[in-house]
């Protein structure tokens, strides 16, 4: 390097180069290649793809985590629900964008600095609680299935695991229990039901038996160790742990205590099932029984060998005691085997190892929960119940049909 010259009469004279201005000048040099690279990184959002990529400067940490460009994980997505991708996650912990989704009049904005929850009705002490009181209280944390009651489709060969019961995730909840809130306002004798009420546009209402508040009911305002996402009611939502979706109440704004049930549009035109004898079935809160395998699976193709067959399985009634696999369209079942931990009214991962020779053949599952219930097939549904069920609390049998070239396609069934 040379300096300018002086604004004197003598010129200045060359400055030395020596090995230590030379190797200082380099890094210079490396570290504004390096922040141009990072920036370019960040602008890119991934790194360049190199057939070495320990040859190539990677991308910065950055604010928020993201999954590999490489990874198309989606929710299937529709105008009042999206569907979680059951055959592409692993464990049993839904990550938290990808958790199902149902609302009945799109996803509000709620300020928690504005957010208030009234406990009134047959109560002692009426009271409003601001988000910051409720994160006063001793909080829980539980891992628990979410589902739909509507969570059943099928009808055509080309549906996945997402698309016949994605309406079903499951997720660490935290917050406060219930119970300590109706301890807190001094729920009266005679208190038998509350209603739950939303803060969406629909203001979704359901009535809840008490008991269940003082069960296991949590006022949740965090999921999967950070607060609840819009979309699954932030900043605070109802979650009642094995029971249909829509009674966990999302952006949860008031529940009031009663004598008997409110009889809401949500549980008298909506979420009440035709039954045989032209009978409605109404508050049916427990969701049965269900598994499915999601692997394999459509749209897999599968070759000859081992293949390990892989599925959840849940209940809201409780654990799930066991899981059959049956690989020859039913006539035999071999059990599978569990993950631990197997948890209350959570989703299990189950296994089983099978060595496919190539011929045609038909594959499924079936839980048994600690309650000894056994999830039916789809025959057994229909003559239990009738065909006009509305599709809610439908949980039959999955059954895959495997083909000679290794096609994975569901059986469809003749329902809705």
């Amino acid at each position: 390097m040379v300096k300018p010259a002086s604004d004197g009469d003598q010129p200045a004279k060359p400055a030395t180069i020596t090995r230590r201005t030379l190797l200082g000048g380099a890094a210079t040099a490396a570290v504004a290649v390096v922040q141009t690279s990072f920036a370019k990184g960040l602008q890119i959002g991934i790194p360049q793809i190199s057939d070495d990529p320990t040859k190539q400067m990677g991308v910065p940490p950055g604010k928020v985590g993201t999954r590999s460009s490489f990874e198309k994980l989606a929710k299937n997505a529709s105008d009042i629900s999206s569907r979680s991708p059951l055959q592409d996650l692993y464990g049993t912990i839904t990550p938290s964008d990808l958790h199902f989704e149902r609302h009945h009049n799109g996803v509000p904005a709620i300020d928690p600095a504005k957010y208030e929850l009234l406990i009134h009705g047959l109560v002692e002490r009426p009271t409003v609680f601001t988000l910051a009181d409720l994160k006063r209280f001793p909080s829980v944390s539980r891992i628990a299935f979410l589902e739909c009651s509507g969570n059943f489709r099928t009808g055509k060969e080309t549906m996945s695991p997402q698309e016949i019961c994605g309406l079903t995730s499951q997720s660490e909840w935290t917050g406060v229990l219930l119970s300590t809130l109706f301890r807190e306002v001094g729920v009266k004798p005679g208190s038998n039901w509350f209603l739950a009420e939303g803060g969406d546009a629909a203001l979704m209402t359901r009535s809840i038996p008490t008991s269940k508040g003082w069960n296991d009911a949590i006022i949740a305002y965090a999921q999967n160790g950070e607060a609840l996402r819009p979309e699954q009611g932030y900043p605070v939502r109802l979650f009642l742990p094995g029971w249909e979706g829509n009674t966990s109440v999302k952006w949860l704004r008031r529940l009031e205590l009663g004598d008997a049930p409110w009889q809401t549009r949500e549980e008298t035109s909506k979420y009440s099932e035709g039954i045989k004898g032209g009978k409605i079935r109404q508050f049916s809160f427990d969701i049965d029984a269900r598994s499915i395998i999601t692997f394999p699976a459509y749209p897999v193709q599968i070759q000859k060998g081992w293949i390990e067959i892989r599925g959840l399985a849940w209940s809201g009634r409780g654990k799930v005691s066991r899981v059959e696999v049956s690989t020859d369209a039913g006539k035999n079942w071999k059990l599978a085997d569990l993950q631990e931990p197997i948890l209350d009214k959570a989703h299990v991962r189950f296994r089983h190892l099978w060595q496919w020779n190539g011929s045609e053949t038909e594959i499924m599952s079936r839980v048994t929960d600690e309650t000894g219930y056994v999830q039916p097939t789809f025959a057994q549904l229909i003559d239990a119940r009738g065909a006009d069920t509305g599709g809610y609390h439908f949980n039959p049998i999955t059954v895959w049909q495997i083909k000679p070239d290794g096609r994975v396609l569901n059986r469809p069934e003749n329902f809705r």
